[in-house]
């Protein structure tokens, strides 16, 4: 597979990229505590906006130039007048020269440093500048109950850069994290604040590039971030004297006794994103209930590997496994389906009959695991799966040699020497069975009507998370079904394309 450039999306940075373009801006600016003050009156900007009415501010500073940040920025907002005050402890008074002269510069211009014991006071809010991207170590007991106080706090909550005690690069916490209500990203955005864990704890975001002018295109993006804008014309539109044939043919296998829903969702999807036909493979008792949802799809009742055969023939793709169980008649239609020579989009009890017993897949194969899933695939535990998802992702890619779609908060796909991508959208409520199966015949579908594997997996991916996005607004999270995903994927695949 070759690996496609990014042409949509935002690029995002790791901390070793980002420390060489913040060591390249200090060089040109001439002294290195410029940017440092151009970070401090960033972020009171950042808050004047966000927060224009507060009067009482708490910047809790560590020990590092993070902290440093956060000096510059309240001594910004002692000098216009408002009731601002560092706290800390101790053992974060400044270990770096920048941050010890940026404490100097808000003593001098009369800011006040108060010790973390004294409290919130009649704060409004709280500037976490505590940690930064540069955090390698494990918190100690200190610093872990000055963040409980924070998040205990009740109050809003400015971090600057990242939320301290989460790993800007890997989007996870080894420990407790500032739970932040918005982000200040400096010079560019980073890799690890749309993903697992840190997605919940990051809050909005935003980016300055500090007035820099640095040239990011001599750094290589650590992942490349899809927004809801980004779907927009993705397919193009139909040729007038389009027929049925030209838009593939989605065979959706699964279904086992007693999931037959499953398979259904994954068919529903494949004609809903816009497959000429679909398929259907699945338990004779569930022909009847399919056809009576759904008369369009083309269903058939499977009692033995040999009734598979000629269905497997005219399909153009292969969604395999929502629903299929891993007995032995899901079994024997996942090791035909493997063996045949059709594009895959394997999911559910396919993955997990592969974690079972590891086969050689084709290149334009898409794995689409959850964390639990991909844990089994590797042989890891879930944490450490969610510890790094960059990584798993990777790794899944470069083990199985294709395109994988790793689930969850912050769905990532990757390809094997490809920057991989990440979805900045979806929501809790699309936490319920069957979200999965409609993401595998939406893939399936994009993938019959041409378009690469990873281009298929990156589009269906965004297409399903924003369609969840646009459920939950109408109606709220909780209670959010599958179908009712089904109408806006269809509107937002039939967007015209980007101006």
């Amino acid at each position: 597979m070759d690996a496609p450039r990014h042409t949509r999306g935002t690029p995002l940075y790791d901390g070793a990229g980002l420390r060489a373009v913040e060591a390249d801006a200090a060089r040109r600016l001439g002294d290195p505590f410029a940017l440092m003050a151009r970070a401090g009156q960033a972020a009171w900007r950042e808050l004047l906006a966000r927060w224009p009415d507060a009067q009482r501010i708490v910047v809790v500073c560590g020990p590092g130039n993070n902290g440093g940040d956060g000096y510059e920025l309240c001594r910004y907002a002692h000098q216009a007048g408002r009731d601002a005050r560092v706290l800390r402890i101790d053992a974060h008074r400044p270990r770096s020269e920048l941050a010890q002269r940026a404490c100097d510069a808000y003593r001098e211009a009369g800011g006040r440093i108060k010790a973390f014991s004294d409290g919130f006071g009649r704060a409004e809010l709280v500037v976490d500048a505590l940690f930064g991207i540069g955090l390698s170590r494990p918190l100690d007991d200190a610093s872990e109950a000055v963040i409980e106080a924070i998040n205990a706090s009740g109050l809003p909550v400015f971090s600057l850069d990242v939320p301290s005690g989460v790993d800007a690069d890997r989007g996870s916490a080894a420990g407790v994290a500032v739970r932040a209500t918005h982000t200040l990203q400096f010079i560019a955005p980073h890799a690890g604040l749309v993903t697992g864990a840190a997605s919940g704890l990051a809050g909005t975001l935003a980016t300055s590039a500090l007035d820099t002018q640095v040239e990011l295109d001599a750094v290589s993006p650590a992942a490349v971030r899809l927004d809801a804008a980004d779907l927009r014309g993705w397919l193009g539109p139909r040729r007038r004297d389009a027929h049925k044939g030209d838009s593939g043919h989605v065979l959706c296998v699964g279904g086992d006794l007693g999931t037959g829903g499953a398979v259904m969702l994954a068919a529903d999807a494949a004609l809903r994103c816009g497959a000429g036909l679909v398929s259907v493979a699945t338990q004779p008792a569930h022909v009847p209930a399919l056809l009576a949802r759904r008369p369009e799809v083309m269903a058939r009742g499977i009692e033995s590997r040999s009734a598979l055969t000629p269905m497997l023939e005219r399909a153009s793709v292969v969604a395999l496994g929502p629903g299929l169980g891993q007995g032995v008649w899901g079994s024997a239609l996942y090791e035909l389906a493997l063996s045949a020579s059709v594009p895959l989009v394997l999911d559910a009890d396919a993955l997990n009959l592969l974690a079972r017993r590891v086969h050689t897949l084709p290149a334009d194969a898409i794995l689409t695991p959850h964390p639990g899933e991909a844990a089994r695939l590797l042989g890891f535990s879930v944490a450490e799966v969610q510890a790094n998802r960059y990584a798993a992702a990777r790794l899944l890619a470069e083990m199985f040699g294709c395109v994988v779609v790793l689930k969850g908060a912050g769905t990532i796909v990757a390809m094997p020497e490809a920057t991989p991508r990440v979805i900045a959208a979806g929501n809790p409520g699309m936490a319920v069975g069957g979200m999965g199966d409609l993401l595998t015949g939406c893939i399936a579908a994009l993938r019959a009507q041409g378009l690469p594997a990873f281009e298929a997996a990156c589009c269906g991916a965004l297409l399903h998370a924003v369609a969840g996005d646009d459920a939950a607004s109408a109606s709220g999270e909780r209670g959010l079904l599958p179908g009712d995903l089904l109408a806006p994927m269809r509107r937002h695949l039939n967007d015209g394309p980007r101006a």
